[in-house]
Protein backbone atom coordinates (compact mmCIF):
# COMPACT_ATOMS: atom_id res chain seq x y z
CA UNK A 1 0.00 0.00 0.00
CA UNK A 2 2.76 2.41 0.95
CA UNK A 3 4.75 1.48 -2.18
CA UNK A 4 1.67 2.16 -4.33
CA UNK A 5 1.16 5.61 -2.75
CA UNK A 6 4.86 6.35 -3.17
CA UNK A 7 4.68 5.47 -6.88
CA UNK A 8 1.60 7.66 -7.29
CA UNK A 9 3.38 10.57 -5.58
CA UNK A 10 6.42 10.10 -7.84
CA UNK A 11 4.15 9.97 -10.89
CA UNK A 12 2.38 13.17 -9.84
CA UNK A 13 5.73 14.85 -9.20
CA UNK A 14 6.88 13.96 -12.72
CA UNK A 15 3.63 15.29 -14.19
CA UNK A 16 4.04 18.58 -12.32
CA UNK A 17 7.66 18.81 -13.45
CA UNK A 18 6.65 18.30 -17.08
CA UNK A 19 3.82 20.84 -16.73
CA UNK A 20 6.25 23.29 -15.15
CA UNK A 21 8.74 22.79 -17.99
CA UNK A 22 5.97 23.27 -20.59
CA UNK A 23 4.83 26.44 -18.82
CA UNK A 24 8.34 27.88 -18.71
CA UNK A 25 8.87 27.04 -22.36
CA UNK A 26 5.58 28.67 -23.39
CA UNK A 27 5.86 31.71 -21.12
CA UNK A 28 9.51 32.55 -21.68
CA UNK A 29 10.39 31.11 -25.11
CA UNK A 30 7.40 30.39 -27.38
CA UNK A 31 4.86 33.10 -26.54
CA UNK A 32 7.37 35.99 -26.54
CA UNK A 33 8.01 35.12 -30.18
CA UNK A 34 4.39 36.09 -30.85
CA UNK A 35 4.74 39.46 -29.15
CA UNK A 36 8.25 40.81 -29.84
CA UNK A 37 9.95 40.77 -33.21
CA UNK A 38 12.30 43.34 -34.72
CA UNK A 39 14.16 41.18 -37.21
CA UNK A 40 13.83 43.75 -40.00
CA UNK A 41 14.75 46.78 -37.88
CA UNK A 42 16.29 46.03 -34.43
CA UNK A 43 16.65 49.74 -33.60
CA UNK A 44 12.85 50.05 -33.29
CA UNK A 45 12.89 47.85 -30.19
CA UNK A 46 13.56 50.98 -28.12
CA UNK A 47 10.97 53.15 -29.92
CA UNK A 48 7.96 54.53 -28.00
CA UNK A 49 4.70 52.59 -28.19
CA UNK A 50 2.04 55.17 -27.35
CA UNK A 51 1.28 58.90 -27.43
CA UNK A 52 0.07 61.10 -24.56
CA UNK A 53 -2.48 63.86 -24.19
CA UNK A 54 -1.67 67.33 -22.85
CA UNK A 55 -2.84 66.00 -19.47
CA UNK A 56 -0.28 63.15 -19.64
CA UNK A 57 -3.00 60.53 -20.18
CA UNK A 58 -1.98 57.68 -22.53
CA UNK A 59 -3.40 58.52 -25.96
CA UNK A 60 -3.56 56.66 -29.27
CA UNK A 61 -1.00 53.90 -29.91
CA UNK A 62 1.77 54.33 -32.46
CA UNK A 63 1.01 51.91 -35.27
CA UNK A 64 2.82 53.20 -38.37
CA UNK A 65 6.37 54.40 -39.10
CA UNK A 66 7.79 55.88 -42.30
CA UNK A 67 11.32 56.51 -43.53
CA UNK A 68 11.22 59.67 -45.64
CA UNK A 69 12.21 63.29 -45.78
CA UNK A 70 9.54 65.77 -44.72
CA UNK A 71 8.94 66.78 -48.33
CA UNK A 72 8.63 63.13 -49.42
CA UNK A 73 6.20 62.34 -46.61
CA UNK A 74 3.94 65.29 -47.44
CA UNK A 75 4.06 64.57 -51.16
CA UNK A 76 3.29 60.87 -50.70
CA UNK A 77 0.19 61.51 -48.59
CA UNK A 78 -1.06 64.17 -50.99
CA UNK A 79 -0.67 61.69 -53.86
CA UNK A 80 -2.60 59.15 -51.74
CA UNK A 81 -5.52 61.64 -51.67
CA UNK A 82 -5.02 62.86 -48.11
CA UNK A 83 -4.92 66.54 -47.11
CA UNK A 84 -2.49 68.09 -44.68
CA UNK A 85 -4.30 69.11 -41.50
CA UNK A 86 -4.05 72.75 -40.50
CA UNK A 87 -2.69 73.91 -37.14
CA UNK A 88 -5.05 73.90 -34.18
CA UNK A 89 -6.20 77.35 -33.01
CA UNK A 90 -9.44 79.09 -31.97
CA UNK A 91 -10.37 80.00 -35.54
CA UNK A 92 -9.93 76.40 -36.67
CA UNK A 93 -11.90 75.14 -33.66
CA UNK A 94 -14.85 77.26 -34.82
CA UNK A 95 -14.34 76.12 -38.40
CA UNK A 96 -14.40 72.42 -37.58
CA UNK A 97 -17.46 72.97 -35.38
CA UNK A 98 -19.30 74.52 -38.34
CA UNK A 99 -18.21 71.62 -40.55
CA UNK A 100 -19.62 69.05 -38.10
CA UNK A 101 -22.83 70.88 -37.14
CA UNK A 102 -23.79 71.92 -40.68
CA UNK A 103 -22.40 68.81 -42.38
CA UNK A 104 -20.01 70.81 -44.56
CA UNK A 105 -16.72 69.51 -45.97
CA UNK A 106 -13.46 70.70 -44.42
CA UNK A 107 -10.61 68.62 -45.88
CA UNK A 108 -7.87 70.43 -43.91
CA UNK A 109 -9.65 70.56 -40.54
CA UNK A 110 -7.22 70.43 -37.59
CA UNK A 111 -6.67 67.37 -35.42
CA UNK A 112 -6.34 67.56 -31.65
CA UNK A 113 -2.82 67.58 -30.28
CA UNK A 114 -1.18 64.43 -28.98
CA UNK A 115 2.34 64.36 -27.61
CA UNK A 116 5.47 62.29 -28.06
CA UNK A 117 8.85 63.22 -26.60
CA UNK A 118 6.98 66.11 -24.90
CA UNK A 119 6.03 67.74 -28.19
CA UNK A 120 2.89 67.74 -30.30
CA UNK A 121 2.75 66.11 -33.70
CA UNK A 122 4.99 67.56 -36.39
CA UNK A 123 2.66 66.64 -39.26
CA UNK A 124 -0.91 65.42 -39.61
CA UNK A 125 -2.92 64.21 -42.60
CA UNK A 126 -6.59 63.45 -43.05
CA UNK A 127 -9.13 62.22 -45.56
CA UNK A 128 -12.84 62.89 -45.09
CA UNK A 129 -15.26 59.97 -45.19
CA UNK A 130 -18.54 61.71 -45.94
CA UNK A 131 -19.61 65.33 -46.11
CA UNK A 132 -17.82 66.77 -43.07
CA UNK A 133 -14.84 66.42 -40.75
CA UNK A 134 -17.01 64.41 -38.35
CA UNK A 135 -15.95 61.15 -40.03
CA UNK A 136 -12.40 61.01 -41.34
CA UNK A 137 -9.25 58.99 -41.71
CA UNK A 138 -6.36 60.72 -40.01
CA UNK A 139 -2.76 60.15 -38.96
CA UNK A 140 -0.30 62.15 -36.86
CA UNK A 141 3.49 61.96 -37.27
CA UNK A 142 6.46 62.82 -35.06
CA UNK A 143 9.97 63.09 -36.46
CA UNK A 144 12.40 60.89 -34.53
CA UNK A 145 16.17 61.01 -34.26
CA UNK A 146 16.56 57.66 -36.03
CA UNK A 147 17.59 57.63 -39.67
CA UNK A 148 17.76 55.11 -42.50
CA UNK A 149 21.03 54.13 -44.16
CA UNK A 150 20.42 56.81 -46.75
CA UNK A 151 20.09 59.42 -44.02
CA UNK A 152 16.33 59.95 -44.25
CA UNK A 153 14.61 60.33 -40.87
CA UNK A 154 12.11 57.96 -39.30
CA UNK A 155 8.63 59.35 -38.60
CA UNK A 156 6.54 57.58 -35.97
CA UNK A 157 2.82 57.82 -36.58
CA UNK A 158 -0.55 57.12 -35.02
CA UNK A 159 -3.36 56.34 -37.47
CA UNK A 160 -7.01 56.12 -36.43
CA UNK A 161 -10.48 56.79 -37.81
CA UNK A 162 -12.75 59.48 -36.37
CA UNK A 163 -16.26 58.02 -36.26
CA UNK A 164 -17.99 61.03 -34.69
CA UNK A 165 -17.68 63.90 -32.25
CA UNK A 166 -18.78 64.18 -28.63
CA UNK A 167 -17.46 64.53 -25.09
CA UNK A 168 -14.38 62.76 -23.78
CA UNK A 169 -15.28 59.84 -21.52
CA UNK A 170 -12.42 60.85 -19.20
CA UNK A 171 -12.31 64.65 -19.13
CA UNK A 172 -15.65 65.80 -20.53
CA UNK A 173 -13.89 67.91 -23.17
CA UNK A 174 -15.22 68.12 -26.74
CA UNK A 175 -13.38 65.64 -28.92
CA UNK A 176 -13.61 63.17 -31.78
CA UNK A 177 -14.23 59.53 -30.91
CA UNK A 178 -12.12 56.97 -32.74
CA UNK A 179 -13.18 53.63 -34.17
CA UNK A 180 -11.94 50.73 -32.05
CA UNK A 181 -10.29 48.89 -34.96
CA UNK A 182 -7.05 50.86 -35.22
CA UNK A 183 -5.43 48.06 -37.24
CA UNK A 184 -7.88 48.73 -40.07
CA UNK A 185 -6.77 52.36 -40.18
CA UNK A 186 -3.08 51.42 -40.08
CA UNK A 187 -3.73 49.09 -43.03
CA UNK A 188 -5.73 51.78 -44.83
CA UNK A 189 -2.76 54.14 -44.78
CA UNK A 190 -0.46 51.44 -46.12
CA UNK A 191 -2.80 50.46 -48.94
CA UNK A 192 -3.43 54.13 -49.84
CA UNK A 193 0.32 54.71 -50.22
CA UNK A 194 0.74 51.44 -52.13
CA UNK A 195 -2.04 52.35 -54.54
CA UNK A 196 -0.34 55.72 -55.09
CA UNK A 197 2.89 53.82 -55.94
CA UNK A 198 4.85 55.61 -53.21
CA UNK A 199 6.26 52.59 -51.32
CA UNK A 200 9.59 50.88 -51.97
CA UNK A 201 9.49 48.45 -49.06
CA UNK A 202 7.32 47.66 -46.05
CA UNK A 203 7.32 45.28 -43.09
CA UNK A 204 6.02 45.03 -39.54
CA UNK A 205 7.60 45.08 -36.11
CA UNK A 206 6.08 44.88 -32.65
CA UNK A 207 4.28 48.04 -31.60
CA UNK A 208 2.02 48.30 -28.59
CA UNK A 209 1.56 44.53 -28.54
CA UNK A 210 -1.69 42.52 -28.71
CA UNK A 211 -4.45 44.56 -27.04
CA UNK A 212 -8.08 43.53 -26.64
CA UNK A 213 -9.48 46.38 -24.56
CA UNK A 214 -7.24 49.44 -24.73
CA UNK A 215 -8.40 52.98 -23.93
CA UNK A 216 -7.06 56.19 -25.42
CA UNK A 217 -6.88 59.67 -23.92
CA UNK A 218 -10.57 60.29 -24.59
CA UNK A 219 -11.62 57.00 -23.05
CA UNK A 220 -12.36 55.46 -26.45
CA UNK A 221 -11.85 51.72 -26.67
CA UNK A 222 -9.42 50.21 -29.18
CA UNK A 223 -8.10 46.76 -30.03
CA UNK A 224 -5.05 45.71 -32.02
CA UNK A 225 -2.89 42.80 -33.05
CA UNK A 226 -0.10 45.01 -31.72
CA UNK A 227 1.91 45.38 -34.92
CA UNK A 228 3.53 48.57 -36.24
CA UNK A 229 3.80 48.86 -40.03
CA UNK A 230 7.12 50.32 -41.21
CA UNK A 231 7.20 51.89 -44.66
CA UNK A 232 10.15 53.05 -46.77
CA UNK A 233 9.04 55.67 -49.30
CA UNK A 234 10.51 56.20 -52.73
CA UNK A 235 13.37 58.61 -53.05
CA UNK A 236 11.97 61.84 -54.51
CA UNK A 237 8.54 60.12 -54.63
CA UNK A 238 9.23 58.48 -57.97
CA UNK A 239 6.45 55.99 -58.63
CA UNK A 240 7.24 52.29 -58.39
CA UNK A 241 5.22 49.43 -59.84
CA UNK A 242 5.69 47.00 -56.96
CA UNK A 243 6.77 47.37 -53.34
CA UNK A 244 8.90 44.80 -51.54
CA UNK A 245 7.17 43.16 -48.56
CA UNK A 246 9.41 41.61 -45.90
CA UNK A 247 7.28 39.00 -44.08
CA UNK A 248 7.04 38.57 -40.32
CA UNK A 249 7.93 35.25 -38.63
CA UNK A 250 5.40 32.40 -38.98
CA UNK A 251 4.32 32.60 -35.33
CA UNK A 252 3.62 36.31 -35.66
CA UNK A 253 1.64 35.80 -38.86
CA UNK A 254 -0.38 33.10 -37.07
CA UNK A 255 -1.14 35.48 -34.23
CA UNK A 256 -2.22 38.17 -36.69
CA UNK A 257 -4.59 35.76 -38.45
CA UNK A 258 -6.18 34.88 -35.13
CA UNK A 259 -6.74 38.57 -34.37
CA UNK A 260 -8.12 39.17 -37.87
CA UNK A 261 -10.65 36.37 -37.42
CA UNK A 262 -11.68 37.71 -34.01
CA UNK A 263 -12.11 41.34 -35.09
CA UNK A 264 -15.88 41.00 -35.49
CA UNK A 265 -16.12 39.90 -31.86
CA UNK A 266 -14.46 43.11 -30.64
CA UNK A 267 -16.74 45.55 -32.51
Amino acid sequence: MLKHKKKQAQKLAKIFMVMGAVYLCLAYIILPLFWDHYEHQPSLQSAPRITYTANHIPGDPLNIAIYASEEELISAYLKAHFSQASALDLRDDVRIGISVVFDRPDPTAPVSNLFLWNRKQDLAFEQEDGQSADHRHHVRFWKSTQTAEDGRPLWLGSASFDKGSGLSHLTGQITHHIDANIDAERDYDLHSLLEAHQVVKWYQVTGIGPTLNGRNGGGDRYFSDGEMTVIVLNLKNEETSQAMHLPSPVLVRTKNKIFANLRSWFN
